[in-house]
């Protein structure tokens, strides 16, 4: 479980949010749901928001004005629709773009949070019974560029991988890339591949040569 709740810290909240990657929405074990809420927030609500060139600091500011301001707004859609609170959901300080890093807790498959690629430091904790649940929720998205799974079934893990639609599927672990590994989406997630030998292709011109 501690490792998990590392993993969906690091996985969201890596450079403020705005990672294309970035675990956005974490489906805990109804069993577990309590305890893993309460460990994610102890661990958020140390992060240290400020100067990004000071050498304690965690977490900087958003890009700029926009995306402050989008994020914001998901903020504000995700208190609406009726997504607790659990932790930030505010501004920090008067000048700059900084966002306390904010965890919801009870968040709803159809809610703006839970859909959206919101690019900020904004968490959706949602509860799940069973594998052919968590599996079909997770691809009930228009995107896929990313999962992860933390399980100490290897069988399961497998087969999340092979039936979560996302171009990368991490195992017990987060945002680990190796040049020697393809990287790429699903769906609205782009097109095509990066790195390995398939990202070679998007530089080559095939010919076809036919006789007859």
């Amino acid at each position: 479980l501690d490792a998990a709740v590392q993993g969906a810290y690091v996985g969201l909240f890596l450079n403020q949010g705005q990672c294309c990657c970035a675990g956005s929405r974490v489906f805990v074990h109804r069993s577990r749901h309590e305890e893993f809420v309460e460990k994610l927030q102890a661990l958020t609500e140390q992060r240290k928001v400020g100067d990004p060139f000071a050498p304690d600091t965690q977490q900087g500011p958003q890009v700029d004005l926009s995306q402050f301001e989008k994020i914001m707004s998901y903020i504000e859609k995700g208190k609406e629709q009726g997504a607790r609170c659990v932790t930030g959901g505010e501004r920090v300080g008067d000048q700059g773009y900084f966002i306390a890093p904010t965890i919801f807790d009870e968040v709803q498959d159809d809610m703006a949070i839970a859909q959206d690629e919101i690019f900020g430091p904004v968490l959706s904790v949602l509860t799940f019974e069973d594998k052919d649940e968590i599996i079909r929720r997770a691809n009930n998205t228009f995107y896929g560029l990313a999962a992860a799974v933390w399980t100490r079934d290897v069988a399961l893990s497998h087969e999340f991988a092979a039936r979560v639609r996302a171009g990368t599927i991490w195992v017990n672990c987060y945002d680990v890339f190796d040049a020697a590994a393809p990287f790429g989406g699903f769906k609205q997630s782009g097109n095509g591949r990066e790195k390995a030998e398939w990202g070679l292709e998007e530089f080559l011109e095939v010919k076809a040569i036919m006789g007859a």
